[in-house]
């Protein structure tokens, strides 16, 4: 039985804020019933934050994101929990992106999986958090997903940033092959910046942006500008943030 988004049932506690154009609007996907009802409640403690509609799987959420989508009325952000069936997080995330790449994806979990984590971000999730962070924690990561940056649980971030290296032998400087303007582009995907900051301050257009991230994750062998941000972190060409 599919779920209705969250505006139909009125029941539902954490729907009596009323709703803001301002608000950053999340759909939130598990498969227990407990735990959506719970990230309800805590996402209805910031006046930024409004949930717009849930899913019990994977499938379930594609179908109503594009039936949301269709009405002019997609979330910017979804929660996605991982481990799910028939469909899982990881390749419900990869068909969302691919869909409906404006919305932005949270990977929320109970394991802290360092392939699952992986596989989540290749996929296109632009945060990754276990399942007991605090609501405060829950609230960045989904913000900073909706400016189109890269949050992660710190245990995971130090696990990633340790385990990450470009195929092969490393040379002297992992950026050797990268021009000066792929560095600074680069530096600023590690700062956080999505492609239309980026563009913007470098007066290209989003386009060109596009295309130079590309470029740089084919020069450095990765498969995601998550991993070529915690790259740049380790190897001091960026601050850690």
């Amino acid at each position: 039985m599919r779920l209705d988004p969250v505006h139909k049932r009125s029941a539902a506690p954490y729907h009596r804020r009323v709703s803001s154009s301002d608000s950053i609007r999340v759909f939130v996907v598990d498969d227990h019933g407990m735990v959506r009802r719970g990230v309800c409640a805590y996402l209805s403690l910031f006046e930024d934050l409004e949930v717009v509609g849930e899913a019990a799987d994977g499938r379930q959420a594609l179908d109503t994101l594009q039936a949301m989508a269709s009405a002019g009325e997609a979330p910017d952000v979804v929660l996605m929990d991982l481990a799910m069936e028939p469909l899982d997080g990881v390749a419900a995330t990869r068909e969302l992106r691919a869909t409906l790449p404006e919305i932005e994806v949270v990977a929320v979990t109970s394991l802290v999986d360092q392939s699952r984590v992986q596989a989540a971000l290749e996929a296109g999730a632009s945060g990754y958090l276990v399942k007991d962070a605090a609501p405060e924690e829950l609230a960045v990561a989904i913000r900073a997903a909706h400016r189109g940056e890269i949050h992660l649980d710190a245990a995971i971030a130090r696990r990633l940033m340790d385990s990450l290296r470009p195929a092969g032998a490393s040379p002297p400087d992992p950026f050797a092959e990268l021009s000066e303007r792929e560095r600074e582009i680069l530096r600023l995907i590690a700062e956080g910046h999505a492609n239309k900051e980026i563009a913007s301050r470098l007066v290209i257009s989003e386009r060109t942006a596009r295309t130079h991230v590309s470029h740089i994750l084919r020069k450095l062998g990765l498969s995601s500008r998550t991993q070529a941000a915690l790259l740049a972190v380790r190897e001091g060409l960026a601050a850690q943030p």
